[in-house]
């Protein structure tokens, strides 16, 4: 069984920056694609970025060139680093790796 743990969300004005984390229980950072997905209130979860494990990266239009998604193999981590936060970024934020979920952490851009 694979653990995910998320971690960094909090409040934010706009503009500013978060850098999200993801603990994995096991070595799987290295070996398969891990993702980050958000959803906020009333709206889908929707994916936000993903890395391979061959180290490419995608991310949704709406975070590109603000949001840069990284992983450290060693540690078995996973991030999410977020700047020039908008107020439509606000959303739960959760790591995904093979059929696993974290609990989420949230995120809110506010002023």
């Amino acid at each position: 069984q694979v653990q995910l743990v998320e971690s960094g969300g909090g409040l934010v004005q706009p503009g500013g920056s978060l850098r999200l984390s993801c603990a994995a229980s096991v070595s799987i950072v290295s070996r398969y694609a891990m993702g980050w997905y958000r959803q906020a209130p009333g709206k889908q979860r929707e994916l936000v970025a993903t890395i391979t494990s061959a180290g490419r990266t995608t991310y949704a239009d709406s975070v590109k060139g603000r949001f840069t998604i990284s992983r450290d193999n060693a540690e078995n981590m996973v991030y999410l680093q977020m700047n020039n936060l908008k107020p439509e970024d606000t959303a739960v934020y959760y790591c995904n790796g093979l059929q696993f979920w974290g609990q989420g952490t949230q995120v809110t851009v506010s002023s």
